[in-house]
């Protein structure tokens, strides 16, 4: 189900992915996997720490033009191959953080003729924080993360 979502604070989009959603949700929850797709290249992905659960945390670090960028954060809704909801508000324990920047929703469903129906929303706690990420170019960004995930989880089908 699409959550409501305020023009003002959240950005998504949605995209048909060639991949059935049990692959799409494997690549995005085992920490393996994200390291293929999870930042534009040629950015990457130097560690993962993921503990599948509500409240557990889903840390990444990458290395962004030489610079390397921690970013922890928790699970605030795990649905088995349909929704998954993280934000760096949090850190494992409930700590607040002290500069969140985004909750991510993943929501995936069958598309009619095969693969994945995905889409990804950035919910932001300001119009300024969501205009910021809209400038930094959520929409590419994200889309690239999209056309990586495809690419990589079309070599996992059997």
């Amino acid at each position: 189900m699409m959550p409501d979502l305020d023009e003002k604070t959240d950005l998504s989009f949605t995209r048909t992915l060639a991949v059935p959603r049990h692959l799409i949700w494997e690549c995005w929850t085992k920490p393996e996997h994200i390291p293929h797709f999870f930042v534009p290249r040629p950015h990457k992905v130097t560690k993962v720490d993921i503990d599948l659960r509500v409240g557990g945390r889903f840390n990444t670090s990458f290395a962004v033009d030489g610079t390397v960028m921690d970013n922890h954060g928790v699970y605030l809704e795990v649905v088995e191959d349909e929704k998954l909801v993280f934000t760096d508000a949090y850190t494992e324990g409930w700590k607040p953080a002290p500069d969140p920047f985004m909750t991510a929703i993943l929501l995936l469903a069958d598309a009619p003729a095969g693969g994945t129906i995905y889409t990804a929303i950035a919910r932001h706690r300001s119009p300024e924080s969501r205009k910021a990420h809209e400038e930094m170019g959520f929409y590419d960004g994200w889309g690239t993360v999209a056309t990586q995930l495809e690419s990589y989880a079309k070599g996992l089908l059997p």
